[in-house]
């Protein structure tokens, strides 16, 4: 069965607390799984919360604040003693490379898994397969960042009204969709574009164009509000984003469920993120984000 969702592993900027581990976070996407930020402790989040190392296939890295990179040494050396039988590709900033390296090699230990180092230099197309693109984009934080998005693929839906007008039916629906037309018909007579599906994964980060890009039109954006907004010097002045900036961003930019994340521990009201959001003007699905917590990706319209 395929299965689109966001695992939260860790959901606490800078330093873990009683209630939140350091960040981690993984997206089931069909038959794949992308761990992004894999924060101290991710590996033990990862057990409490039924993930394997064998569901691990990309491991992307925002930017390498400890918060954000520290349970890379742990993950790597779990995904080795597991002896994960497929290849596993890392994404991190080029900048950033003497990190990986180190957090790769922490300890001695045997290595038994190709794993793909594939930093990123600059906004664009990181991969591509049948099921999505992933994407990377500039953000704006003291040290080098990147957000990731996934793009699904637009398809086509078949419309059952238009293929009994043209007598279309049995086997014949699958030669229309395979060939592109059947008996003069073009494909685009009998049905429409549904359109792929899109996700966002934007982590430290102020105000600036790669937030905006990466949220566009996505059904699922999981972004940090570090701070609420009576904070908003503090957020700008550290690189990141408040709650109704983040909320803001969602609302322009369209997005169906937003899931709020990364916050300081100076706060110990979550529902004050909510507050904020909404009064920002979100009006869509929106989840203020604790460690564990399973969210779908919404379903297509």
């Amino acid at each position: 069965m395929s299965v689109r969702e966001l695992v939260v592993l860790g959901t606490a900027s800078q330093v873990p607390t009683r209630h939140r581990n350091h960040n981690g976070y993984l997206l089931r996407w069909d038959g794949e799984g992308i761990l992004f930020d894999p924060g101290e402790g991710t590996q033990r989040q990862m057990l409490r919360a039924g993930v394997a190392a064998h569901d691990l296939n990309r491991i992307c890295v925002t930017h390498f604040h400890g918060d954000h990179s520290l349970g890379l040494a742990g993950v790597i050396q779990r995904i080795n003693l597991d002896q994960v039988p497929h290849e596993i590709t890392a994404h991190y900033p080029r900048s950033g490379q003497r990190f990986f390296d180190r957090l790769r090699y922490a300890t001695a230990y045997r290595e038994t898994v190709s794993l793909t180092e594939a930093p990123v230099a600059a906004d664009g197309v990181l991969a591509e397969s049948g099921a999505y693109a992933l994407e990377a984009r500039r953000l704006s934080h003291p040290v080098e960042s990147y957000g990731y998005r996934i793009v699904e693929p637009d398809g086509r839906r078949m419309l059952p009204d238009r293929l009994a007008a043209h007598g279309i039916k049995g086997p014949d629906v699958g030669r229309v969709q395979r060939e592109g037309a059947l008996d003069g018909i073009p494909l685009e007579a009998v049905s429409e574009v549904r359109r792929g599906q899109r996700f966002a994964f934007v982590m430290d980060t102020r105000l600036c164009d790669g937030v905006h890009a990466l949220a566009e039109g996505c059904d699922l954006l999981v972004i940090e509000s570090t701070f609420l907004d009576d904070d908003e010097e503090l957020a700008v002045e550290h690189g990141h984003l408040t709650a109704g900036q983040a909320a803001r961003v969602a609302r322009e930019a369209g997005v169906r469920h937003l899931v709020l994340t990364h916050f300081s521990q100076r706060y110990t009201d979550p529902d004050e993120f909510e507050r904020q959001a909404r009064a920002a003007g979100f009006e869509g699905e929106l989840t203020v984000a604790h460690d564990l917590l399973r969210v779908p990706v919404p379903k297509r319209r």
